[in-house]
């Protein structure tokens, strides 16, 4: 692992540079999801479309193309910077020598007077490091006392994403013959890896009621969820953000391990595990609020107060649109901005027809996402609106996504137990955060 040092190092290691007799890249860095496909073609009766004397005249043509009737968009996980998995944890400064874990240092007329408390919450305005002359080293008076900060460790572990599909010898060669699709396993390699990507891209906005939901949504723990990536709805919350949900019965225990306990650490009270959440006054149904420029603007203030710099905001079509039409009606517009998302670590080349024009708000991109979840009691909110720092909010990749297949078209039908293939997208990885102020939460909008 010491040389890999990039997300173009990790791929390179894991697919090789394709030479000749090795899977080509483009294959491999593929991403997709199913369960079967054993197609009936030796059914004993099959149902005819077209009825009565024609049927019997022409046929049906339906073409070797298939076209896709669902959005499957990935915005989030494409724009989710990637990293090399490798390490485990991470230490964060967590608390100032003096002045606490605020977005400022804290200075007031009551502080510590003698600065004997490590990592003191609050300094005192005469005691902040102006010292009289000669002053002993020792004279907590003076304002010499000792004090540190204090360091946290972070942890997390890989988590792995599979999704396996099969198809039978006969589905593979009746598809070669009449008015078949033709090469099953590509299509299949396709729509599936396709699959795979959706699935990641909606653990990614994954909302916090289903983690533990309260009795507003429908009471109930869901056990396996930590098997998934964890939910930048996870990363991104607040103490009193979960405080408010419980109380509007969105989710259970807010002390539970299902929504509070992140990397190791637990948001049962306010700590540097806090993101920057504007959800209103409460979570009930009375106090959603409408988008406004002041919400946010608000939150961009609050960002970079803190020491954030969101280089993107996820939101759904209608925040966008909501947006779009709050901005028109003040005559004035959203500005356009071309976005080279990476996927699987891959970033595309500008000019390359890999990348798309999206609106920007004082210059940082919109992104859309289909899957984006609205939070809040009231039936009539809109999807919410996640501010990201992407310098400080990562998916650590242990291994890209790749893809595995074997049966009977490999010479290998014991392999897989069937007269058949069976094969598999899989990716190892996992969502990283390294500053939590810096990033943003918009909720409870009408």
């Amino acid at each position: 692992m010491s040389y890999i040092n990039t997300i173009a190092d990790l791929e390179a290691q894991t697919y090789g540079t394709g030479a000749v007799g090795m899977f080509g890249n483009s294959l491999l860095k593929a991403a997709g999801g199913l369960s079967g496909l054993h197609a009936a073609h030796d059914a004993a009766t099959q149902t005819n479309p077209v009825s009565g004397i024609a049927g019997n005249l022409y046929n049906q043509i339906y073409g070797q193309k298939v076209w896709s009737m669902l959005n499957r968009e990935c915005n989030a996980l494409s724009i989710i910077s990637k990293r090399p998995y490798t390490s485990s944890g991470w230490r964060v400064l967590s608390e100032r020598p003096a002045g606490g874990s605020g977005n400022s240092l804290s200075i007031g007329v009551t502080g510590d007077s003698t600065l004997t408390t490590l990592g003191a919450t609050t300094l005192r305005a005469d005691l902040i490091g102006g010292v009289p002359e000669n002053a002993g080293l020792n004279t907590a008076n003076d304002g010499l006392g000792p004090i540190a900060p204090t360091y946290t460790t972070l942890f997390t572990s890989p988590k792995i994403v599979a999704h396996q599909f099969a198809f039978s010898e006969l589905a593979m060669e009746m598809a070669q013959i009449d008015d078949g699709i033709g090469d099953i396993r590509a299509q299949l390699r396709e729509d599936m890896g396709k699959h795979h990507a959706e699935v990641q891209n909606a653990m990614l906005v994954m909302p916090l009621e289903n983690y533990d939901a309260g009795s507003a949504v429908a009471t109930t723990t869901v056990a396996n969820i930590d098997r998934n990536y964890t939910s930048l709805y996870k990363v991104i919350t607040s103490a009193a953000e979960l405080a408010a949900m419980e109380t509007a019965n969105l989710v259970g225990d807010k002390d539970g391990t299902a929504t509070s306990h992140i990397y190791g650490s637990n948001r049962d009270s306010a700590s540097f595990l806090d993101s920057a959440v504007s959800f209103g006054a409460t979570y009930a149904s009375t106090a959603a609020r409408q988008l406004t420029l002041t919400v946010l603007n608000s939150m961009i203030r609050d960002l970079r107060i803190a020491g954030g710099s969101p280089k993107v905001i996820l939101t759904g079509y209608d925040t966008l649109q909501t947006l779009s039409d709050l901005l028109q009606a003040q005559e004035r517009f959203m500005d356009r901005k071309e976005i080279v998302p990476t996927v699987n670590g891959v970033r595309g080349v500008k000019g390359s027809e890999v990348g798309f024009r999206v609106s920007t708000y004082y210059d940082i991109p919109l992104i859309p996402v289909a899957a984006m979840p609205s939070t809040g009691v009231n039936s009539a909110c809109i999807a919410d609106m996640l501010f990201l720092d992407t310098d400080h909010l990562w998916l650590s990749v242990m291994k890209p996504t790749q893809y595995f297949e074997d049966g009977i078209s490999n010479g290998n039908p014991f392999g897989v137990g069937t007269l058949g293939n069976k094969a598999l997208y899989r990716t190892i990885g996992e969502v990283g955060c390294s500053y939590f102020k810096g990033q943003g939460k918009i909720t409870n909008l009408l």
